[in-house]
């Protein structure tokens, strides 16, 4: 039996309960949680109850350095609010003790601190950080992902992926509310779809175009004296450099869905479809029609636990473990460069509205302002 990996939480927040949740149904793969760190008393609190119904003991650290000084860990998963991601990032990386590394998405808030945190861990080889993009696991998406990559759609011209959903969760102080904090909505939440159409299209992107607003969600909400920035409904377009293109519809104020995501790629020779949470799967060529399409219920049998994300954060971590058992022989599926370039195109949509015009990935990249 492999040794025990041991892992620590920093942020212990919703998602980082989450993150213990997984570990726990993974516990039979050789994990433990040992440690959390959150300054958020409640947090804690809520996190050591669910470790002592799973008998974990844990050590309980106010921030993320006293726990990194404690070296009792592997593993860290950052699950802290975004705007702290690059200083605990950084803090990480820069330790003398090499900690493997599981960090929320978005990687960072702003593209130039992505930069400075793919240039440090450059310089630690001995360390894997991997970034939780997690859609890219679930099950109708990873079917439709195989799909495209066998060649049955053909060259890959289009990528549509609508998601209408509920407006964004309540978070600690409420920190969620505010582009400054969270990146704003198209980092925040929609650099998971931006990293899916680069990897259905297979290429880097270009240019985006965006419009968008805050039209419904938060207007009557005030912390602070403030009134909340975060927009609740766009259209994104963004252009790659193999000629693909991809377009996001996003509104969060679309309770009335089936699906929260329906995604469509369009090749020369067919279409594919994936719906999640339904977990169906449809795609077709042209020359069979629309008689041809066929339909797949799309499943996992790994999944031990389904949680918040269709299996996805259990399958990310199943994936990131044996990353770290052999040695990073394969690297971590979801790099940092996948990160960076994920928060890239979110900025460049958020830069894109507030300019009315196109904006490339190469100024964002440049962080030319105009």
């Amino acid at each position: 039996m492999a040794a025990i990996v041991k892992y620590g939480i920093i942020g212990v927040g919703m998602m980082g309960r989450e993150h213990l949740m997984n570990l726990h149904h993974l516990r039979g793969e050789g994990v433990a949680v040992v440690a959390v760190a959150d300054p958020h008393l409640p947090s804690q609190q809520l996190a050591l109850e669910l470790a002592h119904s799973f008998s974990w003991p844990l050590k309980v650290f106010s921030g993320h350095q006293e726990l990194l000084e404690s070296e009792v860990c592997d593993v860290l998963v950052v699950s802290t609010p975004n705007m702290t991601h690059y200083r605990i990032l950084m803090d990480i990386i820069n330790y003398s003790k090499p900690h493997h590394v599981l960090v929320e998405k978005p990687l960072c808030t702003t593209v130039s601190h992505c930069k400075e945190v793919v240039e440090a861990a450059r310089k630690r080889p001995d360390i894997l950080v991997q970034v939780g993009l997690e859609y890219r696991y679930m099950p109708p998406v990873a079917k439709l992902v195989e799909i495209v990559k066998k060649g049955s759609l053909g060259h890959v011209r289009m990528v549509a992926i609508r998601e209408h959903r509920f407006p964004f969760l309540v978070k600690v102080n409420n920190w969620n509310r505010f582009n400054i904090n969270s990146g704003g909505t198209l980092v925040e939440k929609c650099c998971h779809f931006f990293d899916l159409m680069r990897l259905f299209v297979g290429a880097n992107p270009v240019r985006v175009m965006a419009s968008g607003a805050i039209d419904v969600n938060h207007k009557d909400e005030i912390y602070d004296g403030k009134v909340p920035d975060i927009i609740d409904n766009a259209y994104v377009i963004v252009e790659f450099d193999n000629g693909s293109r991809g377009m996001l519809d996003l509104c969060m104020f679309a309770e009335g869905s089936k699906n929260e995501q329906e995604i469509s790629v369009v090749g020369d020779v067919g279409k594919g479809e994936a719906f999640v949470p339904e977990s169906i799967v449809r795609f077709g060529t042209r020359q069979a029609g629309r008689d041809g399409v066929r339909t797949l219920k799309a499943e996992d049998h790994r999944i031990k636990y389904d949680g918040l994300h269709h299996g996805s954060s259990y399958l990310e971590h199943l994936n990131f473990l044996t990353a770290i058992r052999t040695k990073g022989e394969k690297g971590p599926a979801v790099d940092l460069q996948d990160g960076l370039i994920s928060v890239a195109i979110g900025v460049a949509a958020q830069l894109s509205i507030e300019y009315g015009r196109f904006v490339t990935i190469q100024e964002v990249m440049d962080e030319i302002k105009n």
